[in-house]
């Protein structure tokens, strides 16, 4: 006999119908991801923070004129970051979905989880200080255009 302890485990919403993922078609696939975009966004605060700041980016780098690689980095920046945002809000409503008591282990898996947006967000932002102060100093003179196009 298993005398292993148990952990109560809240009913999870079911779907109506539970498709078969073998048979899902690709706008199926598509709208549930989409679906998921905006439970993500609907249900973070801080991912509208990310998406104000993506915006802000976008703003400056349109009028500092960067450069097509440039233009690359920043968009895989800001796209890290809203990932890492999703997984960590996945991560969160999986967690409450298994428990609402607290629980070490799942308190550590979060942490874990806002740490990787942390590091994606810390990145994104050593690497877009670099190029719009590149830019900036480019602009009004500081340095000739050498290091890119």
């Amino acid at each position: 006999m298993d005398q292993t302890p148990t952990r109560e485990r809240l009913p999870i919403r079911q779907m109506k119908t539970l498709p078969d993922p073998t048979r899902r078609t690709w706008s199926q696939k598509f709208r549930d991801a989409v679906r998921g975009v905006a439970i993500g966004v609907a249900g973070q605060s801080s991912f509208r923070i990310h998406l104000l700041f993506a915006v802000l980016v976008t703003g400056a780098a349109i009028a500092l004129r960067v450069s097509l690689l440039e233009w690359c980095l920043l968009l895989l920046c800001i796209t890290a970051v809203l990932v890492a945002e999703m997984f960590n809000s996945a991560l969160e409503w999986l967690a409450k979905a298994v428990s609402l008591e607290y629980d070490h282990q799942i308190g550590n898996a979060l942490d874990i989880g806002s740490a990787g947006v942390l590091l994606a967000a810390l990145g994104a932002s050593v690497a877009g200080t670099l190029i719009f102060v590149y830019r900036l100093g480019t602009y009004l003179g500081w340095w000739p255009e050498v290091l890119m196009g």
